[in-house]
């Protein structure tokens, strides 16, 4: 597994971890950086922990727009974690093509969540990505 693909896997962590506790991810992570008593924490952790972050509302709203038949209430965290990495990266990192913003969305879920959430990761950004030139064009 790559750098950056640890670094989603530790940013879904983190995500995941603050959706359950209510807490504010950006805190939860900076709490972390240069702890001992925790691994350290990748740079491309703390942009993707941070983007997500500060584009949560717009983020949020696309994946409830596209989900079909799903509130974000209703998807497990874990899912709600990968597809907000997975649209920051679609819309937000520029150095991401779009393909490969999916690809470790799915295998994110894949690895960590329901049998069903591959294709449900892959569904609903795949939706995004038709339209991403037109998002990003008013972003």
């Amino acid at each position: 597994m790559g750098a950056r693909s640890k670094a989603r896997k530790r940013a879904v962590d983190v995500l995941y971890e603050a959706d359950l506790r209510g807490d504010d991810a950006v805190t939860l992570i900076s709490g972390r950086i240069g702890s001992p008593d925790v691994p350290p924490v990748n740079d491309y952790t703390v942009t993707l922990v941070e983007g997500v972050t500060a584009h949560r509302a717009r983020i949020d709203d696309l994946i409830s727009e596209h989900a079909e038949g799903w509130t974000l209430q209703r998807m497990p965290a874990v899912d709600r974690a990968v597809l907000r990495i997975g649209l920051y990266e679609l819309l937000w990192a520029n150095d991401v093509p779009d393909a490969v913003a999916i690809d470790e969305a799915v295998e994110l879920a894949k690895g960590l969540s329901t049998d069903d959430s591959p294709r449900f990761v892959n569904g609903v950004l795949g939706r995004i990505a038709v339209i991403a030139d037109q998002l990003r064009a008013v972003l």
